[in-house]
């Protein structure tokens, strides 16, 4: 059996990245990579759907052993990639999709030479900015503090394997389909 893929998926906000990961997660061989964070659990989130909520001292004890296939810190809370869950489901031929940040990304580039990166782009970032707008959820403010940070992930837009625009969901949801598939005839993947 071969070893399933590990996809590394990154965005900025506002570019339909979940919206393209709800539906290619409706087909079969997939398995989303839950994260796990030190953070309390928001109203109506599930343990093991949206997070792993585990304790600092787990947290910190499973970095000391090698079991995060990647963390950051953020606002006094760890958030990370159980590596076990990766391993185990790759070695059942499952792909594996890991959607994180850039920082995160290029983390988990150094230690799996064998994933496939992603990065899912606006078609403009003006377009984005629409796009963050229409939601009618932030403020100026906030949206023009999002817009400054997809400027600044579209710069390591380059250091990924691929680029799919979402200019149409239809095309990127089928652009990602088609890099999935490359991937799996790739010679060095095969088992001849």
């Amino acid at each position: 059996m071969n070893k399933g893929l590990l996809i590394v998926v990154s965005a900025p906000s506002g570019c339909g990245k979940g919206t393209i990961l709800s539906e290619i997660l409706k087909e079969d061989g997939y398995y989303y990579s839950v994260s796990a964070t030190t953070r309390n659990p928001r109203e109506g989130e599930v343990d093991g759907v949206n997070y792993h909520f585990i304790s600092k001292e787990e947290f910190q004890q499973r970095i000391s052993e090698n079991g995060m296939l990647e963390y950051a810190q953020y606002c006094g809370n760890y958030y990370g990639t159980p590596k076990k869950e990766v391993d185990d489901m790759r070695s059942k031929g499952r792909d594996v999709i890991l959607e994180i940040e850039v920082q995160g990304a290029m983390k988990v580039k150094k230690l799996c030479p064998d994933a496939v990166f992603i990065f899912i782009a606006p078609p403009s970032v003006a377009e984005l900015e629409r796009r963050l707008r229409k939601r009618g959820t932030e403020t100026d403010e906030v949206i023009a503090q999002r817009v400054a940070e997809a400027e600044g992930e579209i710069s390591h837009a380059c250091e990924y394997d691929y680029v799919i625009v979402n200019g149409a969901l239809e095309d990127a949801i089928e652009d990602f389909k088609t890099v999935v598939r490359a991937e799996k005839l790739r010679a060095d993947r095969s088992e001849y």
